[in-house]
């Protein structure tokens, strides 16, 4: 009888501590849990994908121009703005040509193209005078005249490249070479690989342009030391922005605002002199004629063209 009472008293303070412990559980678990709610009336803002040329490489061009791209989030913050960069000529070209970019900076070959896919022109890069093309060789070359170049090989960033590759390749046509049978051209996907390629001596000659070799002395002064600037082309018209013409006119116009406003503030200004341009300027697919006029001209006499 004595261990009956013992087994029922040790049950019930058994079953007091499971009870309490349960208890003390539950409240915890009470004071710790919060309900999520979600509204499904909450606005999402509208995304928007600036795409910009491949004047760079990716990381470059990103420090560059994504300041330029949260300036805009910041300005206009009813909706928001995503730089995308691509890896190559081709990869923009296929983006820009399929309308996957909302605004976009492309070359002025790639503007006049972009008028065939939905977009228009609504501004371009100041400074035309530093929109030619340059051909740079060693300083220990025997490379003297554009005729010593014939048989050897130069390299360019893309096909499409205006600046870089296009006009220096007229002006060798215009000196005297036959770009098709004379020389050897490769084409090796970026401003800062052309350049590369010349300074390894992999090749005789590389064409670029004045902005990314002004980058390349900056960023690689004793490289560019061994270099040299052997010819420059005459200027044409800078690269250009286009918009597709489906983006509604209230953000468009504040887009270009802001855009043609930089050089109006010190932040602005701060930017631009990274680029490095003074400005960018009002322009429309009129303001392109001359570049029209060019890629005629160059496709009729040194290799043939879309345009």
């Amino acid at each position: 009888m004595l261990n009956i009472i013992k087994k029922n008293h040790f049950s019930f303070w058994l079953f007091l501590i499971v009870t309490l412990v349960i208890s003390a559980c539950d409240k915890t678990e009470e004071s710790t849990y919060q309900p999520v709610f979600t509204s499904e009336n909450t606005p999402q803002l509208t995304e928007y994908i600036v795409g910009i040329h491949p004047l760079h490489n990716p990381q470059r061009l990103m420090e560059l121009y994504n300041p330029i791209v949260n300036y805009m989030n910041n300005h206009i913050p009813e909706v928001h703005f995503t730089l995308e960069a691509s890896r190559d000529y081709d990869d923009f070209e296929s983006k820009l040509y399929a309308g996957h970019f909302d605004f976009a900076m492309p070359n002025p070959y790639q503007t006049i193209q972009s008028l065939k896919h939905g977009y228009h022109i609504f501004g371009k890069m100041g400074d035309d005078d530093v929109f030619r093309g340059i051909i740079l060789v060693r300083k220990d070359s025997k490379i003297h005249n554009v005729s010593d170049l014939k048989g050897k090989t130069i390299s360019y960033p893309a096909p499409t490249a205006l600046a870089a590759t296009m006009m220096p390749q007229y002006y060798l046509h215009t000196h005297g070479l036959n770009v098709d049978r004379d020389v050897e051209n490769i084409y090796v996907g970026s401003q800062e690989s052309s350049i590369m390629n010349v300074f390894r001596g992999r090749v005789a000659a590389a064409a670029t342009w004045p902005v990314p070799w002004k980058g390349f002395e900056v960023e690689h002064p004793e490289m560019a030391e061994q270099l040299v600037v052997k010819w420059q082309t005459e200027p044409l018209l800078n690269n250009g922005w286009v918009v597709r013409q489906d983006i509604p006119a209230p953000i468009a116009k504040k887009f270009a605002q802001l855009l043609f406003g930089l050089q109006d503030n010190e932040e602005g200004k701060m930017m631009l002199a990274k680029l490095p341009i003074s400005n960018f300027e009002s322009a429309n697919d009129e303001t392109y004629r001359p570049v029209r006029e060019f890629l005629e001209k160059f496709s009729k006499t040194v290799r043939k063209i879309d345009y």
